[in-house]
């Protein structure tokens, strides 16, 4: 396939949105009020981390760039998936579906190398305490966040521009709400055996890879914890890793279903559901698990919205 300005310009159609009025409007309503709490809630965090200054550690740096890159990550289906709610034709060209998969894919699979980074961030801090300040320091908490983005959005390119490549077939219908890897490599014509293990390659590098570094580091983490004699010292120990561990597993199990499993298993209704899962669910159940399960974060965010309801006021 040439990307000439007729290839370009070709559009992909996607049939998963309803078609009745009624239910385009309920679901574009409950959509928006999901992507507000989303931003909310992420905004939300990355202002207090940044105002609070106690909150000035590597744990909850990360945690903001976690946040932040949850907002670019919605920010890249959402609002397009709102507009095809409202719109009769939901189309998308082809340039505009390598981009928004570009985005899509590269955001994840940064998130997920961040998951990575905060896993070891804890291993460090758990393992070894007393060397944790000189280790982590916000020099390399920068590096790390920006390797964590560039190496998700390389990985992305590499991916998107091998799949799009491909020849596709007449039918040019994506039984999906937005342009993902699955959906999309149904509507290649060539010989799908090769391309499913270029694509499953890809996959495992973004996903598998860093979820075998936060195995690897919580195998560590548990150990450390085991040789702590007091049970309080224990609690608190784990106490640190729960909110991640539960996001780890939140996030890690959606893309695992979706990406590391070949073509033929592919289920549009039922991968329909699980997309909207990541790529609602998920980031905003991030905010709730950080806050809910941390003090200081529950203060920190009750801190920015008492300053900000008394700014209003005066």
């Amino acid at each position: 396939m040439t990307w000439g300005n007729r290839s370009v310009l070709m559009e992909f159609v996607f049939l998963a949105y309803p078609s009745h009025p009624e239910l385009c409007v309920s679901s574009f309503f409950a959509v928006s009020l999901v992507y507000t709490f989303i931003i909310s809630g992420n905004v939300l965090i990355v202002v207090a981390i940044q105002t609070e200054a106690r909150l000035h550690t590597p744990m909850y740096y990360f945690l903001g760039s976690l946040s932040g890159i949850e907002i670019c990550y919605t920010a890249v289906v959402v609002p397009h998936i709102l507009a095809n709610i409202l719109q009769s034709e939901k189309t998308i060209t082809l340039l505009g579906c390598a981009t928004q998969m570009i985005f899509f894919i590269g955001f994840g699979s940064a998130d997920c190398f961040l998951l990575a980074v905060m896993a070891y961030d804890r291993y460090v801090a758990i393992c070894h305490p007393l060397q944790y300040p000189i280790i982590m320091t916000m020099t390399l908490c920068v590096r790390l966040v920006i390797v964590s983005v560039v190496i998700g959005l390389f990985l992305s390119f590499q991916l998107v521009a091998f799949i799009f490549s491909l020849p596709f077939c007449r039918a040019r219908s994506i039984e999906h709400f937005f342009c993902d890897v699955p959906p999309v490599m149904r509507l290649v014509c060539a010989s799908s055996h090769i391309h499913e293990q270029s694509v499953l390659v890809a996959a495992t590098v973004a996903i598998a890879v860093p979820f075998l570094l936060i195995a690897t580091s919580y195998a560590f983490i548990v150990a450390a914890v085991l040789k702590i004699p007091s049970a309080a010292g224990r609690h608190r120990a784990v106490s640190t890793c729960s909110s991640h561990l539960t996001v780890v597993l939140l996030q890690y199990g959606c893309c695992a279903f979706m990406y590391l499993r070949p073509n033929s298993s592919y289920y549009p209704k039922q991968d329909q559901f699980i997309s909207l899962v990541y790529t609602l669910g998920t980031p905003l159940l991030n905010p709730l698990i950080y806050t809910l399960r941390n003090s200081e974060m529950k203060g920190a965010i009750g801190r920015v919205l008492t300053r900000n309801c008394l700014s209003q006021n005066n």
